[in-house]
């Protein structure tokens, strides 16, 4: 029998401690860093949320700035961006994951999907700006905004997808099989109600990166002030991002009031949209364990 010595005992009693406390102080720093954040946004930007603030469209003076465009614009441009995203990066997934053969040209296009997750958004936006602005001749429009940031987004939401449907757990499919089903049925009635979870949660994760993204607009030439509301996809906008920015490098401290109540409004929008990822993943859980 092999005997532990008290010491050595006590010596890794005292490094698990030690560590503890590490991590624990860790988590609280950040915490507290967030906080504070919160508290100073909070402090300049809640006296300027009143329903002018809302009504009003972008203006040179600080006192009648508001966020009704950019925030219009904002809402247009997720309107591209989530059905796009979400239909190629879902039908992408499908296929690697359910119809491409394992190869290497199916690992090398896998591995690019990856690395192309953490190329920095500004790239996407020099794509956007060749491709949909110059090429197509989109203009800084909704459309070519909404495309770009779907490419910014389309690798994480394959990513999350691919995660997703590889849980899925092969008796379900075998199952389905046995019963008699197609490859196709057996996707659409065993395998995506598994994952839809996972998926929507990664697909809403992305959403929120992208309506806080403000370097592929700037890059696609998005103006900051706009007196009008967007009436279709080719109409030019601005975005809240864009409005942030704007008052954000202004000098006047009144501006700067404003770019934090604007940080307020979109910080409430990413909240509500992980709100509704946890709230889809938890019902699909429950869905899966009723079964």
């Amino acid at each position: 029998m092999v005997r532990v010595l008290p010491s050595k005992t006590n010596q890794r009693l005292a490094k698990d401690s030690a560590m503890k406390w590490l991590f624990r102080m860790a988590a609280f720093l950040l915490l507290a860093i967030i906080v504070f954040l919160f508290y100073g946004i909070a402090a300049d930007g809640f006296g300027r949320l009143n329903l002018s603030f809302f009504t009003n469209f972008g203006s040179r003076f600080p006192e009648k700035a508001g966020i009704k465009a950019a925030l219009v614009g904002t809402l247009a441009l997720m309107a591209v961006v989530i059905p796009v995203s979400m239909f190629l990066g879902l039908c992408s997934a499908i296929y690697l994951e359910e119809y491409a053969p394992k190869n290497r040209w199916t690992a090398f296009i896998e591995m690019n999907i990856s690395n192309l997750a953490g190329v920095p958004s500004v790239v996407f936006g020099l794509l956007g700006l060749t491709v949909f602005v110059r090429a197509f001749s989109l203009g800084n429009s909704i459309l070519a905004a909404g495309l770009t940031m779907s490419l910014l987004i389309l690798p994480i939401i394959i990513v999350a997808s691919q995660e997703a449907i590889r849980a899925v757990p092969d008796t379900l499919r075998e199952a389905s099989y046995g019963m008699g089903a197609t490859k196709w049925q057996t996707i659409v009635h065993v395998v995506l109600p598994s994952a839809i979870g996972s998926i929507l949660t990664g697909s809403i994760l992305s959403f929120s990166r992208a309506i806080g993204e403000t370097a592929p607009l700037i890059v696609l030439g998005i103006p900051v002030i706009v007196h009008f509301l967007p009436t279709g996809p080719l109409s030019t906008f601005t975005a809240l991002p864009m409005q942030i920015y704007d008052w954000a490098k202004r000098p006047q401290p009144e501006f700067a009031d404003a770019a934090s109540a604007g940080i307020i409004v979109l910080l409430i929008i990413l909240v509500t949209m992980n709100a509704f990822a946890i709230y889809f993943r938890n019902r699909s859980e429950k869905k899966l364990q009723n079964r």
